[in-house]
């Protein structure tokens, strides 16, 4: 028996959630995070594949499934992997890069990033610097996050890895 095809799509969309919510319960919270540009990747690829999992009608369910169970998988093997042999960390990662230091811009940087001065201005703005003077450093992280380091002083330790730091 062939169901309304929306039916069919609120049966899956709900179908989805909950197979990712179990899959996050068995795989960790780690499953979400950005902890790294692989990370990010993945659960894009994870919101996508719910995606496509809600709103085809010509797609099995099964086929969603199988596909967010793989990438929960290749996720969590890859996340062990880069704690065990470092040098997969230099393939599955970018480089996080320094922006601005003890108040001043590092154009080159900057421009390297991607970023405009407009952005990160309201990076800055976000992470309520109050004067340039008291910003000690702005890293663009390599998930695409801007940290924003400000006050009195900073420990250098905190730029460990860090391009140009």
């Amino acid at each position: 028996m062939m169901l309304a095809p929306f039916v069919q799509i609120i049966l899956q969309s709900i179908g989805a959630i909950v197979f990712v919510v179990a899959l996050t319960r068995v795989f960790g919270l780690r499953s979400f995070s950005k902890m790294s540009g692989f990370d990010f990747a993945v659960t894009v690829a994870i919101g996508s594949v719910v995606a496509t999992t809600a709103m085809s009608t010509t797609t099995p369910f099964w086929q969603g499934a199988l596909a967010l169970a793989t990438l929960f998988t290749v996720q969590s093997v890859i996340a062990q992997a880069r704690s065990r042999f470092k040098g997969l960390v230099d393939v599955t990662d970018n480089d996080p890069l320094l922006i601005m230091r003890d108040g001043e811009i590092l154009k080159d940087n900057l421009h390297r990033s991607g970023m405009t001065t407009g952005d990160l201005v309201g990076k800055l703005r976000e992470a309520n610097a109050l004067e340039f003077s008291q910003i000690r450093a702005v890293v663009f992280e390599p998930t695409g996050d801007v940290s924003v380091l400000h006050g009195d002083r900073m420990d250098d330790r905190l730029l460990d890895g860090v391009l140009q730091a």
